[in-house]
């Protein structure tokens, strides 16, 4: 197990190092920083002497390693757009978007698993297929067309849901806020949720689907079914736990691209989180903004992806034979 462990953690520190490196040449080298910094009307003279403070002068693997340890601190600058420190502004777009990514990951597993359960375990019936269709829809059809539609029957239409912002949060510990504990949260939360887990939920139901479909069909479900055991035992107990094996794999990378790719669902509702303010930072040339929301979404893949692969060791007793 320990030595599975440090495995994965090598692998997951020279991944953040690439990373670490892709965004320092973001950094330095995509436009010139002082320009972005000072007006035009600043002399030669004080843009040399803001270069020299900022150690962009410095030899490259000097501000590499700069980079990297301010990284560790979390500390990625300070915005051009915004002329404040990044971390503060992560600090405060992060609850947004972790709450939104959450509420999105929860509905695709409660509603993706019962559906996937149901359509592999029913295949010929009509419900089944009703679920096959409206996957093929979530799939087919791209985010931000989801949600316009979403917006266009329940806000426009309806009037039953808002279609944009984030509605009234309320402030737990020094930083962090929520919507989770105020109607007008809750509700503002609903149709983006729904919007951004669609394709999760879509993909989830498919995977299980296909999944039981193939472990119902194996001599050890067979056998079990011969012993007479009642079919909810053999489907709950025997066929579903071997199908939750790739799925924890699947959902785990999954919960990674929510919290990545939210970046358009943000948008469209104007959702105050890291991805707008990324988009926004796209539009600015802002690049503190950019190479720090990065390296904070390959640190979230990677940690996402180590504990995926740790729980996969404990589920599945093909990985731990052989292993120290």
């Amino acid at each position: 197990m320990i030595g599975f462990a440090t495995r994965r953690l090598l692998q997951a520190m020279i991944v953040m190092l690439v990373v670490a490196l892709l965004a320092f040449t973001m950094f330095r080298f995509v436009g010139d920083p002082i320009n972005q910094m000072v007006g035009i009307e600043t002399s030669i003279e004080e843009r040399e002497a803001l270069r020299e403070r900022l150690g962009l002068n410095d030899p490259i693997p000097v501000q590499f390693a700069r980079f990297i340890g301010n990284a560790v601190q979390f500390d990625f600058g300070t915005s051009y757009q915004f002329k404040q420190p990044v971390s503060e502004l992560f600090a405060k777009r992060i609850p947004a978007t972790l709450e939104l990514s959450f509420a999105s990951f929860m509905f695709a597993l409660v509603v993706g698993i019962p559906m996937g359960i149901y359509a592999g375990l029913n295949r010929e019936s009509a419900i089944s297929k009703l679920f096959l269709s409206v996957s093929l829809i979530g799939i087919s059809l791209p985010t931000f067309f989801i949600g316009i539609l979403l917006i266009f029957l329940f806000s426009v239409t309806l009037q039953w849901l808002p279609s944009f912002g984030r509605g009234d949060v309320v402030q737990v510990g020094s930083w962090w806020t929520t919507g989770f504990l105020t109607a007008s949260g809750l509700k503002a939360l609903i149709l983006p949720a729904v919007t951004l887990g669609m394709y999760q939920m879509t993909l989830i139901m498919r995977l299980i689907r296909a999944e039981m479909l193939e472990v119902i069909r194996t001599d050890y479900i067979k056998f079990a079914r011969a012993r007479g055991l009642p079919d909810r035992l053999v489907h709950f107990r025997h066929a579903l736990k071997n199908t939750m094996v790739p799925v924890i794999t699947i959902t785990g990378l999954q919960l990674g691209s929510i919290i990545a790719f939210a970046t358009i669902t943000e948008t469209v509702f104007q959702w105050p989180g890291m991805g707008l303010m990324f988009l926004q930072a796209v539009q600015n040339v802002d690049i503190p903004i950019m190479s720090a929301y990065l390296l904070l979404t390959a640190f979230l893949f990677v940690a996402i992806n180590f504990i995926v692969d740790i729980l996969y060791f404990f589920i599945d007793p093909r990985l731990r034979v052989g292993r120290p």
